[in-house]
């Protein structure tokens, strides 16, 4: 088993390490989800977030829109993806 250590960025934002990305075959862009465990572990998973889609190398169906996407979410992931987008947002506005 592979074990890396990184440091938490201030801002929590951390770099998940070459190797693990290129074993599991995280992509740029890829969406993540973050499952808390009860022993206080965390599971990380490249999420599918459609069911047509070919290989993530070829482009997204031209008609397919945001709004396309959050309609195929459960209401507690859009209200996740709000949250995020919020925060997003707000962190923007304070530069």
């Amino acid at each position: 088993m592979l074990k890396i250590y990184r440091v938490l960025g201030k801002k929590g934002r951390i770099t998940i390490p070459f190797e693990i990305r290129q074993q599991i075959g995280f992509r740029y862009n890829d969406v993540l989800s973050f499952t808390q465990q009860d022993d206080g572990s965390v599971v990380v998973r490249k999420e599918k977030i459609c069911d047509n889609c070919k290989d993530s190398e070829e482009e997204f169906e031209e008609n397919f829109t945001l709004e396309d996407f959050l309609d195929s979410l459960s209401e507690e992931e859009q209200r996740n993806a709000l949250l995020h987008l919020s925060l997003l947002w707000a962190e923007k506005q304070k530069h």
